[in-house]
Protein backbone atom coordinates (compact mmCIF):
# COMPACT_ATOMS: atom_id res chain seq x y z
CA UNK A 1 0.00 0.00 0.00
CA UNK A 2 1.67 3.21 -0.84
CA UNK A 3 1.72 6.33 1.29
CA UNK A 4 -0.65 7.92 -0.17
CA UNK A 5 -3.39 5.29 0.12
CA UNK A 6 -2.24 4.79 3.56
CA UNK A 7 -3.06 8.91 4.47
CA UNK A 8 -6.42 8.72 3.00
CA UNK A 9 -7.02 5.64 4.84
CA UNK A 10 -5.94 7.70 7.94
CA UNK A 11 -7.95 10.60 6.89
CA UNK A 12 -11.10 8.84 6.58
CA UNK A 13 -10.46 7.12 10.35
CA UNK A 14 -9.79 10.72 11.79
CA UNK A 15 -12.73 12.39 10.42
CA UNK A 16 -15.67 10.50 8.79
CA UNK A 17 -18.12 8.85 10.52
CA UNK A 18 -19.30 5.20 9.19
CA UNK A 19 -22.59 3.71 9.55
CA UNK A 20 -25.15 1.36 8.17
CA UNK A 21 -28.52 2.11 7.90
CA UNK A 22 -31.44 -0.25 7.84
CA UNK A 23 -33.32 0.20 4.28
CA UNK A 24 -36.07 1.88 4.47
CA UNK A 25 -39.55 0.03 2.94
CA UNK A 26 -41.95 1.83 0.28
CA UNK A 27 -44.19 3.03 2.95
CA UNK A 28 -42.10 4.38 5.92
CA UNK A 29 -39.91 6.41 3.50
CA UNK A 30 -43.15 8.20 2.28
CA UNK A 31 -44.35 8.56 5.88
CA UNK A 32 -40.81 10.16 6.18
CA UNK A 33 -41.30 12.40 3.30
CA UNK A 34 -44.34 13.84 4.15
CA UNK A 35 -43.77 14.35 8.19
CA UNK A 36 -39.96 15.77 7.10
CA UNK A 37 -41.51 18.99 5.62
CA UNK A 38 -44.07 19.74 7.97
CA UNK A 39 -41.37 19.40 11.34
CA UNK A 40 -39.24 21.72 9.23
CA UNK A 41 -42.06 24.20 8.99
CA UNK A 42 -42.86 23.76 12.64
CA UNK A 43 -39.04 23.79 13.45
CA UNK A 44 -38.54 27.11 11.60
CA UNK A 45 -41.52 28.76 13.50
CA UNK A 46 -40.61 27.83 16.71
CA UNK A 47 -36.79 29.24 16.31
CA UNK A 48 -38.70 32.49 14.75
CA UNK A 49 -41.08 33.04 17.74
CA UNK A 50 -39.05 35.16 19.56
CA UNK A 51 -38.31 37.35 16.19
CA UNK A 52 -42.19 37.94 15.37
CA UNK A 53 -42.69 38.99 18.66
CA UNK A 54 -39.84 41.27 18.91
CA UNK A 55 -41.75 42.87 15.29
CA UNK A 56 -45.45 42.75 16.87
CA UNK A 57 -43.59 44.57 19.50
CA UNK A 58 -41.66 47.25 17.44
CA UNK A 59 -45.20 47.56 15.34
CA UNK A 60 -47.72 47.90 18.27
CA UNK A 61 -45.71 50.04 20.88
CA UNK A 62 -45.00 53.32 18.31
CA UNK A 63 -48.81 52.80 17.51
CA UNK A 64 -49.97 52.68 21.13
CA UNK A 65 -47.75 55.53 22.39
CA UNK A 66 -45.53 53.45 24.93
CA UNK A 67 -42.82 54.96 22.96
CA UNK A 68 -42.76 57.79 21.15
CA UNK A 69 -43.20 57.12 16.78
CA UNK A 70 -41.29 60.30 16.13
CA UNK A 71 -37.87 58.92 17.48
CA UNK A 72 -39.18 54.69 16.90
CA UNK A 73 -41.77 54.60 13.94
CA UNK A 74 -43.75 51.58 13.46
CA UNK A 75 -41.56 48.55 11.97
CA UNK A 76 -44.18 48.92 8.71
CA UNK A 77 -43.31 52.69 8.48
CA UNK A 78 -39.65 51.57 8.61
CA UNK A 79 -40.37 49.10 5.89
CA UNK A 80 -42.50 51.63 3.31
CA UNK A 81 -39.31 53.60 3.81
CA UNK A 82 -37.46 51.09 2.15
CA UNK A 83 -39.63 50.75 -0.49
CA UNK A 84 -39.51 53.86 -1.72
CA UNK A 85 -35.71 53.85 -1.43
CA UNK A 86 -35.75 51.06 -3.95
CA UNK A 87 -37.94 52.58 -6.17
CA UNK A 88 -35.93 55.98 -6.41
CA UNK A 89 -32.58 53.35 -6.99
CA UNK A 90 -30.89 54.95 -4.00
CA UNK A 91 -30.77 51.64 -2.09
CA UNK A 92 -29.32 49.61 -5.04
CA UNK A 93 -26.89 52.66 -4.93
CA UNK A 94 -25.99 52.44 -1.37
CA UNK A 95 -26.49 48.37 -0.75
CA UNK A 96 -24.10 47.51 -4.12
CA UNK A 97 -21.36 50.18 -2.59
CA UNK A 98 -21.27 48.44 0.59
CA UNK A 99 -21.24 45.01 -0.81
CA UNK A 100 -18.29 45.88 -3.17
CA UNK A 101 -16.38 47.05 -0.49
CA UNK A 102 -17.13 44.19 2.17
CA UNK A 103 -16.54 41.65 -0.26
CA UNK A 104 -13.56 43.09 -1.81
CA UNK A 105 -11.67 43.68 1.56
CA UNK A 106 -12.97 40.02 3.27
CA UNK A 107 -11.54 37.85 0.00
CA UNK A 108 -8.00 39.99 -0.13
CA UNK A 109 -8.11 39.14 3.56
CA UNK A 110 -8.65 35.53 3.79
CA UNK A 111 -6.61 34.66 0.19
CA UNK A 112 -3.04 36.85 2.26
CA UNK A 113 -4.18 35.83 5.55
CA UNK A 114 -5.48 32.22 6.09
CA UNK A 115 -1.94 31.13 4.23
CA UNK A 116 0.43 33.25 6.47
CA UNK A 117 -1.84 31.95 9.32
CA UNK A 118 -0.54 28.06 8.44
CA UNK A 119 2.86 29.04 7.90
CA UNK A 120 2.88 30.99 11.25
CA UNK A 121 1.25 28.09 13.21
CA UNK A 122 2.88 25.75 11.44
CA UNK A 123 6.90 27.09 11.65
CA UNK A 124 7.63 27.79 15.18
CA UNK A 125 10.63 30.50 14.05
CA UNK A 126 8.38 32.28 12.46
CA UNK A 127 5.55 32.30 15.07
CA UNK A 128 7.95 33.48 17.21
CA UNK A 129 9.94 36.07 15.39
CA UNK A 130 6.79 37.67 14.34
CA UNK A 131 4.60 36.98 17.71
CA UNK A 132 5.19 40.57 19.33
CA UNK A 133 4.19 42.23 15.85
CA UNK A 134 0.92 40.52 16.41
CA UNK A 135 -0.42 41.38 19.70
CA UNK A 136 0.58 44.98 19.53
CA UNK A 137 -1.64 45.10 16.00
CA UNK A 138 -4.54 43.05 17.28
CA UNK A 139 -4.70 44.77 20.34
CA UNK A 140 -5.07 48.22 18.23
CA UNK A 141 -8.71 49.09 17.74
CA UNK A 142 -9.32 49.32 13.49
CA UNK A 143 -11.41 52.14 13.93
CA UNK A 144 -8.50 54.10 15.87
CA UNK A 145 -6.71 53.49 13.09
CA UNK A 146 -9.61 55.08 10.88
CA UNK A 147 -8.00 59.02 10.55
CA UNK A 148 -4.34 57.12 9.66
CA UNK A 149 -5.64 55.25 6.84
CA UNK A 150 -8.11 58.20 5.59
CA UNK A 151 -4.66 60.63 5.79
CA UNK A 152 -2.68 58.05 3.83
CA UNK A 153 -5.03 56.63 1.27
CA UNK A 154 -7.31 59.60 1.18
CA UNK A 155 -11.49 59.20 1.58
CA UNK A 156 -11.98 57.31 -1.56
CA UNK A 157 -12.57 53.09 -1.72
CA UNK A 158 -9.02 52.09 -0.77
CA UNK A 159 -8.99 53.64 2.46
CA UNK A 160 -12.50 51.77 3.05
CA UNK A 161 -11.26 48.68 1.68
CA UNK A 162 -8.06 48.58 3.51
CA UNK A 163 -9.82 49.02 6.69
CA UNK A 164 -12.17 46.10 6.24
CA UNK A 165 -8.78 44.00 4.92
CA UNK A 166 -7.22 44.76 8.36
CA UNK A 167 -10.32 44.48 10.57
CA UNK A 168 -10.44 40.80 9.17
CA UNK A 169 -6.80 39.77 9.48
CA UNK A 170 -6.71 39.23 13.03
CA UNK A 171 -9.54 37.20 13.68
CA UNK A 172 -8.73 35.23 10.62
CA UNK A 173 -4.64 34.86 11.24
CA UNK A 174 -5.02 34.15 15.54
CA UNK A 175 -8.09 31.26 14.66
CA UNK A 176 -5.29 30.06 11.72
CA UNK A 177 -2.48 29.65 13.96
CA UNK A 178 -4.47 28.16 16.83
CA UNK A 179 -6.40 25.48 14.26
CA UNK A 180 -3.19 24.63 13.22
CA UNK A 181 -1.81 24.26 16.64
CA UNK A 182 -4.04 22.12 18.01
CA UNK A 183 -3.73 19.41 15.54
CA UNK A 184 -3.21 16.43 17.30
CA UNK A 185 0.20 15.49 17.60
CA UNK A 186 -0.81 11.44 17.34
CA UNK A 187 -2.03 12.28 13.66
CA UNK A 188 1.03 14.01 12.92
CA UNK A 189 3.10 11.72 14.15
CA UNK A 190 1.28 8.51 12.96
CA UNK A 191 1.24 10.21 9.56
CA UNK A 192 5.04 10.80 9.27
CA UNK A 193 6.06 7.07 10.99
CA UNK A 194 4.02 5.56 7.44
CA UNK A 195 6.27 7.47 5.40
CA UNK A 196 4.07 10.94 4.48
CA UNK A 197 6.25 13.67 2.58
CA UNK A 198 5.79 17.24 4.08
CA UNK A 199 3.20 17.87 1.15
CA UNK A 200 1.19 15.26 2.06
CA UNK A 201 1.21 15.07 5.95
CA UNK A 202 0.19 19.14 5.15
CA UNK A 203 -2.89 18.30 2.42
CA UNK A 204 -4.17 15.05 4.09
CA UNK A 205 -3.55 15.59 7.88
CA UNK A 206 -2.80 19.35 8.68
CA UNK A 207 -5.45 21.31 6.08
CA UNK A 208 -8.81 18.92 7.11
CA UNK A 209 -7.91 18.98 10.56
CA UNK A 210 -7.48 22.54 11.45
CA UNK A 211 -10.89 23.53 8.47
CA UNK A 212 -13.23 23.88 11.76
CA UNK A 213 -11.20 26.20 13.16
CA UNK A 214 -10.61 28.18 10.57
CA UNK A 215 -13.61 28.51 9.16
CA UNK A 216 -14.85 29.90 13.00
CA UNK A 217 -12.08 32.75 11.75
CA UNK A 218 -13.65 33.42 8.63
CA UNK A 219 -16.78 34.00 10.00
CA UNK A 220 -15.79 36.43 12.96
CA UNK A 221 -14.02 38.22 10.54
CA UNK A 222 -17.02 38.74 7.53
CA UNK A 223 -18.89 40.47 11.22
CA UNK A 224 -15.59 42.53 11.50
CA UNK A 225 -15.41 43.44 8.02
CA UNK A 226 -19.61 44.43 7.64
CA UNK A 227 -18.94 46.64 11.28
CA UNK A 228 -15.93 48.29 10.41
CA UNK A 229 -17.15 48.99 7.07
CA UNK A 230 -20.15 50.99 8.39
CA UNK A 231 -18.31 53.09 10.48
CA UNK A 232 -15.90 54.25 7.65
CA UNK A 233 -18.49 54.84 5.52
CA UNK A 234 -20.41 57.12 8.19
CA UNK A 235 -17.22 59.47 8.16
CA UNK A 236 -15.94 59.99 4.30
CA UNK A 237 -18.46 58.19 1.87
CA UNK A 238 -21.35 59.36 -0.49
CA UNK A 239 -22.82 55.86 -0.68
CA UNK A 240 -23.22 52.71 1.35
CA UNK A 241 -25.65 51.78 4.03
CA UNK A 242 -23.16 53.47 6.67
CA UNK A 243 -23.56 56.59 4.58
CA UNK A 244 -27.63 56.08 4.65
CA UNK A 245 -27.85 55.71 8.25
CA UNK A 246 -25.95 58.68 9.08
CA UNK A 247 -27.48 60.97 6.42
CA UNK A 248 -31.06 59.95 7.46
CA UNK A 249 -29.99 60.78 11.13
CA UNK A 250 -28.65 64.16 10.19
CA UNK A 251 -32.13 64.64 7.53
CA UNK A 252 -34.44 63.70 10.46
CA UNK A 253 -35.60 61.09 7.79
CA UNK A 254 -35.65 58.54 10.89
CA UNK A 255 -37.65 55.34 9.16
CA UNK A 256 -34.71 55.37 6.21
CA UNK A 257 -32.19 55.60 9.39
CA UNK A 258 -33.91 52.10 10.81
CA UNK A 259 -34.09 50.78 7.45
CA UNK A 260 -30.78 50.97 7.02
CA UNK A 261 -29.80 49.23 10.51
CA UNK A 262 -31.96 46.36 8.96
CA UNK A 263 -30.25 46.42 5.98
CA UNK A 264 -26.69 46.19 7.59
CA UNK A 265 -28.08 43.15 9.51
CA UNK A 266 -30.04 41.16 6.37
CA UNK A 267 -26.33 41.51 5.22
CA UNK A 268 -24.84 39.96 7.69
CA UNK A 269 -27.01 37.20 8.14
CA UNK A 270 -26.58 36.40 4.44
CA UNK A 271 -23.24 36.54 4.50
CA UNK A 272 -23.15 33.81 7.77
CA UNK A 273 -25.74 31.78 6.27
CA UNK A 274 -23.27 31.79 3.06
CA UNK A 275 -20.58 30.66 4.97
CA UNK A 276 -22.13 27.80 6.82
CA UNK A 277 -22.98 26.65 3.57
CA UNK A 278 -19.72 26.47 2.20
CA UNK A 279 -18.22 25.30 6.05
CA UNK A 280 -20.54 22.00 5.60
CA UNK A 281 -19.78 21.60 1.76
CA UNK A 282 -15.90 21.29 2.45
CA UNK A 283 -16.26 19.44 5.89
CA UNK A 284 -18.63 16.58 4.45
CA UNK A 285 -16.48 14.26 6.15
CA UNK A 286 -17.51 15.71 9.52
CA UNK A 287 -19.48 13.61 11.57
CA UNK A 288 -23.00 15.56 12.00
CA UNK A 289 -23.83 16.58 15.96
CA UNK A 290 -26.30 14.19 17.59
CA UNK A 291 -29.55 16.61 18.52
Amino acid sequence: MSSLETLTLLELAHGRSTSVAGVQHGPSRIRNGLHNPIRGLAALGHRSLLLILLLSVWEAAPRLELIDPVFLPPFSEVIAAGWQLAQTGELYDDVSASLLRALSGFLISVALIVPLGLAVGWYARLGNLLNQFIEICRNTAPLALLPVFILLLGIGEMSKITMVIYSCAWPLLLNTIAAVKQVDPLLIKSARTMGATPQQLFRKVILPAALPTIFVGIRLASASAMLVLVASEMVGAKAGLGYLIINSQYSFLIPQMYFGILGITVIGLAFNAMLEALERRFMRWKAPVAA
